[in-house]
């Protein structure tokens, strides 16, 4: 390994992996199976919504529930292509190798299918990372692209860092390199989450990239910051503060305190079922039993909802996750 990426470990950074490590061994106690499902779900929803967000995607988090669901919603079709798309991409998530860089094409391409025309490959052309009409970055030639990515990918693989510092450094190179003709944003906040879920499986599901979006000027001012002083510390920084408040504000208070019955019925859930469908799912043959330990919790405690509210009893009445 002969290129190592510029950065220092401030107090700050290592205060910061100290309480993202205390939090995480607190919400794996607090993780089960069963409701592992219905978070993933929910906070995959969020994450998708905030990364495409930052790209100008105006689908709210109701309308990417629907097109996971398989439903028709009425929006642009480029930004319903782009949830798709995204959708895809984090469903393969845990099939693509952080130090392939094979793999990242192919996640480019699955990111970016019908989008833009030169999918899976990285860009010939020169490229600026632009907010509004001002410029914010002009990133290195198309001719020393392959040559960084190397680097970076070498780096990556024999780097013996801390994965919370490897992959917010990672995140902030790829960002400066900006080998894609477009969605690099979407990209290294995909391969960030890779490789921390590599590391700690509850990355798969905590929903990072919904707080950046929140923080999106603080997110440009960082790495911003890190090239002026050619130190991707305060990126590190920044990253870090957003995983331990997705930690401390997010995960806790979406874990369901239900019984194993009404987890049970969430994780049989997909997209629209019927009452009959659903106790085919559990074996279940006593409806009245499944009505009031299942079907009616759920619906109490905001896990599922009707698809006819106003017609509780109606024969075609299906569920769906809320």
């Amino acid at each position: 390994m002969n290129y190592k990426p510029p950065y220092a470990i401030t107090s700050a950074i290592v205060s910061l992996i100290a309480e993202i490590s205390e939090k995480l061994g607190q919400l794996s106690a607090l993780k089960t199976q069963e409701n592992s499902l219905y978070l993933r779900r929910i906070n995959r929803i969020r994450t998708i919504q905030g990364s495409l967000a930052i790209e100008g995607n105006t689908l709210t988090e109701a309308q990417i529930t629907a097109v996971l669901d398989g439903k028709a919603v009425i929006a642009p079709p480029h930004e319903v292509q782009e949830v798709r798309n995204a959708i895809k991409a984090y469903e393969k998530l845990t099939k693509w190798r952080p130090t392939s860089q094979q793999d990242l094409l192919d996640a480019h391409q699955t990111l970016m299918q019908g989008l833009i025309d030169d999918v899976g490959q990285y860009r010939n052309t020169g490229v600026g990372v632009m907010k509004g009409k001002q410029v914010m970055h002009m990133a290195p030639s198309a001719e020393r692209v392959n040559g960084l990515m190397f680097d970076l990918f070498d780096w990556l693989a024999c780097s013996d860092e801390h994965p919370l510092i490897l992959s917010s450094i990672f995140h902030y190179e790829f960002e400066f390199i900006h080998p894609f003709a477009d969605g690099n944003g979407r990209m290294g906040r995909l391969w960030q989450t890779l490789i921390l879920s590599q590391w700690q499986d509850i990355f798969s599901y905590l929903p990072v990239e919904s707080l950046i979006y929140a923080h999106q000027d603080d997110y440009y001012l960082a790495l911003q910051e890190s090239t002026k002083q050619a130190d991707s510390a305060p990126f590190i920084e920044f990253i870090l503060q957003m995983i331990l408040n997705s930690c401390n504000e997010d995960t806790p208070q979406v874990i369901p305190q239900v019984s194993p019955q009404v987890k049970r019925l969430v994780s049989v859930i997909k997209g629209e079922m019927s009452k009959e469908e659903l106790m085919l799912a559990l074996s279940l043959k006593d409806a009245k039993s499944f009505r009031q330990r299942y079907l009616l919790l759920a619906i109490s405690n905001n896990l599922i909802e009707m698809t006819q509210p106003d017609k509780p009893n109606s024969p075609t009445q299906k569920y769906r996750l809320v």
